[in-house]
């Protein structure tokens, strides 16, 4: 595994030595599932909004239960690889199962982020607002989605030829 995939806990460790280095984290997180052209421009966007790109990356399980039982089509392991070669990511979080808000707050305020990308209307803005609050890091609208480029909309394309 490379040396920018992290636990948890090496994150956090991690995040503690740049913040005392003043070094800008900007925190994204997602499920990466089938990387396009749209996960691409969200990264390198999110990038130039600081020093050091953290992506958190949720587990198998949690694809499962937000994306349906077919998904991932790439485990938690090859889409952090897959990641952690792109020019824009520093390093990638593998998110353990995490239940509850609460996990995703502590988590939050361990790495201390001074900024949080997101996409324009992504879902969780208000939660991720309130995450910002906890750790006074701005929550920044770095890309509109890109609906023809979805991993849902090319899987289903990819069904449909089959």
């Amino acid at each position: 595994m490379r040396d920018n995939i992290l636990s948890v806990k090496d994150s956090i460790s991690l995040a503690k030595k740049l913040n005392l280095e003043g070094k800008t984290i900007v925190l994204v997180g997602g499920v990466f599932d089938i990387l396009h052209i749209g996960h691409l421009r969200f990264l390198i966007n999110a990038k130039r909004q600081g020093d050091i790109l953290f992506v958190l990356l949720e587990n198998d399980k949690k694809v499962r239960k937000l994306k349906g039982k077919k998904r991932p089509v790439n485990s938690q392991k090859d889409r952090a690889e897959l990641l952690s070669n792109l020019k824009p990511v520093d390093y990638i979080v593998l998110l353990p199962r995490m239940k509850f808000d609460k996990s995703y707050d502590k988590l939050i305020d361990q790495l201390k982020p001074k900024v949080l990308a997101i996409t324009k209307g992504d879902p969780g803005k208000k939660h991720k607002i309130r995450q910002g609050k906890m750790v006074n890091a701005i929550v920044k609208e770095v890309i509109g989605r890109l609906k023809s480029k979805s991993t849902t909309n090319l899987t289903n394309m990819i069904k449909g030829n089959e």
